[in-house]
């Protein structure tokens, strides 16, 4: 299936079947936009425990991401839509999530307890997370996966593509980061872009969204509950004691089969 939430797109395969999991040169194959399917997230579903669904995802580069917000998101509206259920117990690297069907309509998930300390991010050093040593004063946030979130004047116009690469990679984050740049428009409002690590720039991330709400709370920029308004539209994070929730729009664009000519025309 090909789903995204505000732009940030996925393929998404159901392995309950018993199918076999991708190879890596599947997920590259899969992963070109201009000779297959295009991506910004592979996500593989699997079957769990008590009902739970399983998942599990990668980037671009083949690497595997613990979290995706926004996949798990799209993923649990399609299987609530399926069942007639209004929750849903998800199993991901990150830990068990909860997902639920509001009465709006709209798809709301758990996200989990944000990680501030710096080993768990994980960050190569102890250093005051709120606030590292690095030129901008970043905040490390980990939401299964390490954010290093810049609060910046003006969003829109800084060079995404040559700033956030400079981060992704830089020697505080052993594991790379994701790095969001985000302008505070209000107590209850960020505006907020993207570069995910092992992907690029991207229109949307829901634990990027996550991770930039949490770091503004902490900074005491805004308050717990904000819109967060990104390159693909808008996503709601609450920053509660349960966990960080986050609710948005979803979009399943279509199911398909690969073909055989595909298939053969793949190394490995």
């Amino acid at each position: 299936m090909k789903m995204h939430g505000l732009g940030n797109d996925f393929v998404v395969m159901d392995l309950r079947g018993g199918q076999p999991a991708p190879t890596p040169a599947l997920v590259a194959a899969l992963a070109d936009r201009h000779r297959g399917v295009g991506f910004d997230q592979l996500a593989l579903v699997r079957a769990s425990e008590g009902g739970a669904v399983d998942l599990t995802f990668y980037n671009t580069d083949g690497s595997v991401s613990a979290a995706c917000g926004n996949a798990t998101r799209c993923i649990a509206a399609h299987e609530m839509a399926a069942t007639g259920a209004r929750r849903l117990a998800i199993r991901t690297a990150r830990g068990a999530l909860e997902a639920v069907l509001r009465d709006d309509g709209i798809t709301a998930v758990n996200m989990g307890a944000p990680q501030t300390g710096w080993r768990e991010i994980p960050l190569a050093e102890e250093v005051d997370t709120a606030e590292l040593p690095i030129e901008g004063g970043p905040v490390a946030t980990g939401m299964g996966n390490p954010h290093c979130t810049f609060f910046v004047e003006d969003a829109v116009g800084l060079p995404l593509e040559s700033f956030g690469p400079r981060y992704e990679t830089h020697p505080l984050f052993p594991e790379r980061a994701n790095v969001e740049v985000v302008q505070v428009l209000s107590r209850d409002v960020i505006r907020m872009r993207i570069w995910e690590r092992g992907v690029g720039a991207t229109l949307a991330s829901g634990s990027g969204a996550c991770a930039a709400a949490v770091a503004a709370a902490r900074r005491g920029l805004t308050e717990r509950r904000v819109t967060v308004e990104l390159d693909g539209g808008r996503i709601e994070v609450d920053w509660r004691d349960d966990g960080v929730w986050m609710a948005g729009p979803t979009a399943h664009v279509f199911t398909g089969t690969l073909t055989p000519e595909f298939l053969e025309g793949i190394d490995g």
